[in-house]
């Protein structure tokens, strides 16, 4: 696999068996790091996948501003080390070429850096100990325009924005979720997979998938991750949790029967939450 150096100097230069352009679908990735092992080593692992490819290298901040402004690349791996302030650095590269994606490479898990990196604009964030193959589907999704962070900064990101919120709260925004849509969604924020909504709404994972995708597009979001983020921030489906944790606690009575025969209690569930979730709604 072909790829590009940027000299010592901060000037850029092309490297031996770069192609002027890239195929239909290719991921064209700059890596800055300071360990010219990692670059090495990020650079094998890619050249084994079709869709990527190496356009640039750099190892320091410098030479990673000059490769941004050199080279058309969808994604730079930035390893966080490159700056003595790292989240500063992710706001500034963006603003050097906005259309970019940063994924920020931390030598340990660090909740308070972490948190600042996301604030600022981080698509992805990633642990030096990453698995090759994790980081490969951390490239395509992040180029797909998802959020990647790995499940311990899940949960750092989500109890933020419950305790004191990554950004600041405006008004409520005009959305419109039907009752099953906002029990749905009060589910994937507290955690659940889709095949464990599947058997708490009493449909199937396919449906739930449709579900989702219409929710996306209703709120501007483009996965799970930025879905719950999203609501718990704005509150969108408040009230919805409070209802489906009575259920066990307060059944409700069964109505009396109309034809000889008492309803079926187990469909009830789903619908009691999803109607005190429309009813929560302002």
């Amino acid at each position: 696999m072909g790829s590009t150096s940027v000299s010592t100097s901060g000037s850029v230069e092309p490297g031996e068996g770069v192609q002027p352009e890239d195929g239909k679908g290719t991921i064209r990735v700059i890596v800055a790091d300071t360990q010219a092992i990692f670059r090495v080593g990020l650079r094998k692992i890619f050249a084994l996948e079709d869709d990527i490819r190496v356009v640039g290298q750099a190892e320091s901040l410098d030479q990673t501003v000059a490769a941004i402004q050199k080279f058309s690349a969808d994604i730079v791996i930035f390893e966080a080390a490159l700056s003595p302030n790292p989240a500063d650095a992710v706001s500034d590269l963006l603003r050097q070429n906005t259309s970019c994606r940063l994924v920020v490479v931390l030598q340990e898990p660090d909740q308070e850096m972490t948190l600042d990196l996301f604030r600022r604009g981080a698509h992805g964030i990633v642990s030096r100990e990453i698995e090759p193959e994790m980081l490969v589907e951390c490239l395509r999704k992040v180029a797909r325009g998802e959020t990647w962070l790995e499940s311990r900064a899940v949960a750092w990101v989500m109890e933020a924005y419950r305790t004191q919120g990554l950004r600041p709260a405006g008004s409520r925004p005009k959305v419109s979720l039907t009752p099953k849509e906002s029990l749905i969604v009060s589910c994937v924020t507290q955690g659940m997979k889709n095949k464990e909504i599947a058997l708490r709404v009493g449909t199937t994972e396919q449906v739930v998938k449709n579900y989702l995708r219409k929710v996306y597009d209703k709120l501007g979001v483009a996965d799970r991750l930025e879905l719950a983020l999203y609501c718990l921030s704005h509150r969108v489906v408040e009230g919805v949790g409070q209802a489906k944790l009575a259920q066990p606690t307060s059944p409700a009575p069964s109505a009396p029967p109309t034809n000889g025969h008492a309803a079926p209690a187990a469909p009830e569930t789903p619908n009691a939450a999803a109607a005190a979730a429309s009813g929560s709604r302002s």
